[in-house]
C-alpha cells in the first residue's frame, strides 16, 4: 500500500467513476484500475462496486476510505510543515443532534481554516447514525446527550464501536417555545403546564425508541405528538402551533432568531451532552479546534447539576 494508491481511491470516490478520476490524476484509466485492484487484493477487501454508471463505495470501502483520508491529512500536514508544500483543501466532518452551539462552532471552524477551498460536512442526524458515523470514520466527531434513562444503552453502543464519550457540559432540561406562547411569561414550566400543547420531536427512523430519542423524557404519554427531521421545520411548528420541544436550553439567537425562547422544566433529570471520538485515533487539527470552539459556545450557567 502506498500514499499514491490512497490518493487514487480518494479521487475515484470523489469523482464517482474511473474515467473522470483518471483525468483528474493525469494517468491512464487502465493504470488507475490496476492500481485499485492491487490495493484491494493486498487489503483483502472490495473498496468499490462497479456499476454501469460508474463505481459505488462498498461498506468496507467506506471505512477504508475514512482511514485513508486521515492518513492523507496527516501526510499533508507533514509536507506543509517540512517541505513548504501548498496547503491542501481541508476536510472535516461532524455528526450531531440538533444543537445550535454545534453549528456556531462549525461556522467558527470554517472561518479559521476554510480559506479559498475546503470540504467540511455537518450532519444533523439521528442518534444511532451519529454513533455509526463516528464508528465508521464518516465523521471525526459526534455530539449527543445521555441521561439516566438512556445512558446504559448509549454507552454500550459507544464501547462496541470503539469510541469514547467525553462530557462537554451537564444541563437541566429546558423547554423551547415561541416568545408569543401563552406560557412565555412563566419563569419555570411544569409538565402539567404543557399538557394541552403539541409536543414536537425529531424522529429516529428504524431506531425510534426512547433510548435514541433526542428529547429527554420521551417516554411520557402525550396527546399531541408531531415528529420532524429538520430543525427549521421544528421551530416553525413551535411558532405556528404553539408547540414545544425539550432540549438543553442552549439556544443561539443569531441562528434561531428572537422568536424562540428557552424555559427551565421542573423535573428531576439531567442531560449530559458530550462528544464522541475514535478511542485510539488522535484528533486532526480541525477536530481539536472544533472542540475548543464548542466549549466557547456553551454558556457558563449551563454547567450545572
Amino acid at each position: 500500500m502506498t500514499l499514491q494508491q490512497l490518493r487514487y481511491i480518494v479521487t475515484v470516490a470523489e469523482a464517482g467513476n474511473i474515467t473522470e478520476a483518471a483525468k483528474r490524476l493525469f494517468i491512464s484509466q487502465p493504470s488507475l484500475t490496476n492500481s485499485i485492484h492491487e490495493l484491494e487484493k493486498e487489503m483483502g477487501i472490495r473498496i468499490f462496486n462497479r456499476t454501469n454508471k460508474g463505481v459505488s463505495i462498498s461498506n468496507e470501502g467506506d471505512v477504508f476510505l475514512s482511514y485513508a483520508r486521515q492518513i492523507l491529512e496527516q501526510t499533508n500536514l507533514l509536507e506543509e510543515r517540512f517541505l513548504n508544500k501548498r496547503k491542501q483543501s481541508p476536510r472535516f466532518s461532524v455528526s450531531c443532534q440538533h444543537y445550535s452551539f454545534a453549528v456556531d462552532a462549525f461556522v467558527d471552524l470554517i472561518c479559521e481554516f476554510g480559506g479559498n477551498k475546503y470540504d467540511f460536512t455537518l450532519r444533523e442526524t439521528q442518534t444511532y447514525e451519529i454513533i455509526e458515523d463516528v464508528g465508521r470514520l464518516k465523521s471525526e466527531i459526534g455530539i449527543l446527550y445521555t441521561s439516566s434513562r438512556n445512558k446504559e444503552i448509549i454507552r454500550k453502543l459507544v464501547r462496541q464501536n470503539g469510541l469514547r464519550f467525553e462530557e462537554l457540559f451537564v444541563a437541566k432540561p429546558h423547554i423551547f417555545i415561541s416568545s408569543e406562547h401563552p406560557l412565555a411569561d412563566k419563569e419555570v414550566l411544569t409538565l402539567e403546564d404543557l399538557e394541552e400543547y403539541p409536543y414536537l420531536s425529531f424522529e429516529q427512523g428504524e431506531y425510534n425508541s426512547f433510548y435514541f430519542s433526542e428529547e429527554i423524557l420521551s417516554t411520557l404519554d402525550r396527546d399531541k405528538n408531531v415528529k420532524v427531521r429538520d430543525r427549521a421545520t421544528l421551530f416553525n411548528l413551535v411558532i405556528g402551533l404553539n408547540g414545544y420541544t425539550v432540549s438543553s436550553g442552549v439556544i443561539s439567537k443569531a441562528l434561531n432568531g428572537e422568536n424562540i425562547i428557552a424555559k427551565p422544566l421542573a423535573v428531576e433529570e439531567y442531560m449530559q451532552i458530550g462528544i464522541l471520538t475514535q478511542r485510539n485515533m488522535p484528533l486532526s487539527r480541525y477536530g481539536t479546534a472544533y472542540i475548543e470552539y464548542l466549549k466557547r459556545h456553551i454558556p457558563m450557567d449551563h454547567s450545572m447539576v
